[in-house]
């Protein structure tokens, strides 16, 4: 049986973590926005979009596009751009 003690110290610091992690996740999506604004700007035809709606989708067609695509892993962060090119 844990006493009252433990239970509002374990309640406090899950709280309190809790918070940290919420006012992190505020930081990271002010400091985003411009770059969400910049690059929804720049979406002319419609990419991003497509991306977020069924990003399975663009996978499949990246994956059939021959010689190119048939890595299987790659360590690249452009990778799955490659679609683009």
């Amino acid at each position: 049986m844990q006493t009252l003690v433990s239970q509002l110290t374990t309640t406090f610091v899950d709280d309190a973590l809790e918070l940290v992690k919420g006012f992190g996740k505020v930081v990271v999506h002010l400091a985003t926005a411009p770059i969400e604004r910049i690059a929804n700007a720049c979406d002319v035809g419609g990419v991003l979009a497509a991306r977020r709606s069924a990003p399975h989708r663009l996978y499949a067609i990246s994956k059939n596009r021959g010689s190119r695509s048939r890595r299987k892993f790659s360590f690249s962060p452009f990778s799955s751009l490659s679609h683009l090119t």
